[in-house]
Formats: structure tokens, sequence, C-alpha cells
């Protein structure tokens, strides 16, 4: 079971790297540029609000990717896909980023899983 569960996750931390990718192969194929200012900074999403040139005001509902680093009220140059300007990522930073958290986090599922596989053996228990 404790080996489904870290193919399972195994599986979901290769696929997140690749979903960055994706969304930034779709930035660069339609890439807009544009200064935008954070409004609201949590846990789970960074909220920008932008001009596109068209005059058009974006606020992403999922927020920017790739916010690290990023205080309400500062200005941050952003890319946006122009044919889905919700797609929005800071300026200059890449899919390359989730690489490591994602590698940080499947090294210690690994680490504890093979701790409690060992400590079972240990016991006697069946895996």
């Amino acid at each position: 079971m404790l080996l489904v569960v870290g193919g399972v996750l195994t599986l979901m931390c290769v696929l997140l790297p690749l979903a960055c990718l994706r969304d930034d192969m779709a930035i660069e194929r339609h890439l807009g540029q544009a200064v935008a200012q954070v409004d609201s900074v949590a846990f789970n999403r960074t909220v920008v609000r932008y001009a596109t040139p068209d005059g058009r005001v974006v606020i992403p509902q999922q927020g920017v990717l790739y916010p690290s680093g990023l205080n309400v009220g500062d200005n941050v140059r952003v890319e946006y896909d122009q044919a889905n300007p919700e797609l929005t990522r800071v300026a200059g930073r890449t899919w390359v980023l989730s690489l490591l958290p994602v590698g940080t986090f499947l090294l210690a599922v690994w680490i504890v899983i093979a701790v409690v596989v060992t400590v079972l053996r240990r016991f006697g228990t069946q895996v």
C-alpha cells in the first residue's frame, strides 16, 4: 500500500512540472508583456492586476504563476498568453522553478516510505 501511495505521489510530482512547462509554452506562443500590481498574496495564490495594450484590465482568477517573493503593492513585470490572458507568469520565471520544491517533496516522501517499510519489516510485518 505504501508503495502505491509513493507511486501515485511520484506520478503527480512528474506531471506538475510538465503542466508548468505546457503553460510556459502557451505563454511563449502568444507572448504579451505588462507591468502588474500585486493586489493580494495568500498561501494558495497571488492576485495581480494589469492592463493589456487594448486597455482591458486583467485579474487572473487563479493568480500569477511563480509568485515567490511578491508582496502586496509591488509592481512586477508579467508575461501572459495573449490568447488567454488568465494565463500569466512573473516575467523571467519558468517551469524550472517548480523542480526544487517538487523534487524536495518527492525525496521526503520516499525517505518516509523507506523508513516505515524498514521498521515494518524489522517487526516482521509483511509490506
